[in-house]
């Protein structure tokens, strides 16, 4: 080195630019060792003077800070002792897992080792709010600390409220938001795959069925929401035609088959849901005969007639059979 001066102190000595090194506080650069090919770290601040057979390869440059409630994802993260310490080679050289990741939350400053790189940017954690989760996929397989296993492409769901804390195994496929059933709706869902629901039931693959509980639904990992189905309302006037397109028993208890056909009045409820094996064939009106109508019915329907107490002036009322070769004649 040469001095200015003969005989200046030694604060006064020039050092070449590319040698010195001035490391501000929450600054880090690389340097390499041209003998050994090996790249330390120095954070500062502190001045550096870089040796003969040394070499700044990267920085200054800023440490990573990841502020509360966030994230950041590391590639080729350094690997770490049992307690926690970075492992280094007996030349000096921090080991790395190459192709691996590293998510790191909030946490002291602290800078990127030789071969680590930032994936993205710093993101905020994901907030889960109430009466909604995350459908969540395991790209490999791995154990969480609670000891549940989690097979490659296993799905299943985080529910709120809540913050979800990302693994690197695991990836987000979306958001889940529930339904609201109000008062006379369902909801139609249908199985993914063979799995036991919520309330205990085994369900198969492609099977159907009715939600009717009121209130915020959330749909399970296996289940996918067809539709809302809405209730027609039934009055003293109006009937609903149904045919049943599989064998089964409807909500009033009684065994249906496939193909059979019935009507649902007033008499039997208010509001009628129709069930997964249920087709509505249409909405049949009342007919209304005064006591000087009459009609023909075609192919009528076997009924057992009671007398009837009422007043002989009082108008009749009927519904038309669910059949399609019905007809009828008023006069």
């Amino acid at each position: 080195y040469q001095r200015r001066v003969r005989g200046a102190p030694m604060d006064e000595y020039i050092f070449p630019k590319d040698l010195l090194y001035k490391i501000a506080p929450l600054q880090f650069l690389h340097v390499l060792n041209k003998n050994t090919n090996v790249v330390s770290v120095q954070v500062g601040p502190k001045t550096y003077r870089c040796k003969e057979e040394e070499k700044v390869v990267y920085g200054p440059s800023p440490l990573i800070v990841v502020p509360p409630g966030h994230y950041v994802v590391i590639e080729n993260p350094v690997c770490r002792n049992k307690d926690g310490t970075i492992s280094f080679t007996e030349q000096g050289q921090a080991r790395l897992s190459h192709g691996d990741q590293e998510i790191r939350l909030e946490q002291d400053p602290f800078p990127l080792y030789p071969g680590e790189k930032l994936s993205g940017r710093i993101e905020p954690l994901k907030v889960v709010a109430p009466n909604t989760a995350l459908r969540l996929q395991a790209s490999r397989d791995f154990v969480d600390k609670n000891g549940t296993k989690y097979i490659a492409g296993q799905d299943w769901l985080f529910h709120g409220p809540g913050t979800y804390i990302p693994r690197k195994e695991v990836r987000v496929v979306h958001v889940v938001k529930s339904v609201v059933i109000g008062p006379n709706q369902a909801l139609r869902l249908r199985a993914r795959k063979d799995f036991i629901d919520r309330k205990k039931k085994s369900r198969f693959a492609g099977e159907e069925w009715l939600v009717r509980d009121l209130g915020a639904y959330l749909p399970d990992v296996d289940e996918i929401v067809v539709r809302t189905v809405n209730a027609h309302i039934l009055t003293e006037k109006k009937a609903l035609h149904l045919l049943a397109t599989h064998t089964f028993t409807d909500a009033y208890g009684k065994r249906r088959k496939a193909g059979e056909e019935w009507l649902i009045t007033s008499k039997h409820s208010e509001t009628h849901i129709p069930d997964i094996y249920e087709q509505v064939c249409n909405e049949v009106n009342i007919i209304t005969l005064t006591k000087r109508q009459y009609c023909i019915v075609d192919n009528p329907i076997a009924r057992r007639f009671e007398k009837a107490e009422e007043d002989e002036d009082m108008d009749c009322l009927l519904y038309t059979s669910p059949s399609p070769r019905d007809r009828q004649k008023s006069r």
